[in-house]
């Protein structure tokens, strides 16, 4: 069973910067892409930014790019949404999910398994 727990949300204002985490179990960690997602009050939940299993290919919504950075640490099992320069349109429960495959793909329904969510709330 994989488990996905997502830590570093909060509260910031608008123009400041925020880094969540995603602690995955598992020993296959490194063979599957990670994503982020973000739902925000009745709104669907949409696709943030996605990492191959080697780290190798990247890619985001456009709404975030340029602005959020996804990495990984395939030794210690995380990945990683470096947000910058946050937007109060940005508000929303951040969740993490592991993919079905290696490749980064912004599908939802590409993904397996997901975190119960981190909130972030930016404040204009």
């Amino acid at each position: 069973q994989v488990q996905l727990v997502e830590s570093g949300g909060g509260l910031v204002q608008a123009g400041g910067s925020l880094k969540l985490s995603c602690e995955a179990s598992g020993r296959t960690f490194s063979s599957y892409a990670m994503g982020w997602f973000r739902q925000a009050p009745g709104q669907e939940r949409e696709f943030v930014a996605t990492i191959s299993w080697s780290g190798g290919s990247t890619n985001y919504a456009d709404s975030v790019q340029g602005r959020f950075t996804i990495s990984r640490d395939n030794a210690k099992n995380m990945v990683y949404l470096q947000m910058n320069s946050l937007k109060p349109e940005d508000t929303a429960i951040y969740f993490c999910a592991r993919a079905r495959t290696g490749l980064a793909v912004s599908s939802a329904y590409t993904y397996a398994y997901w975190g119960q969510g981190t909130q972030v709330t930016v404040s204009s």
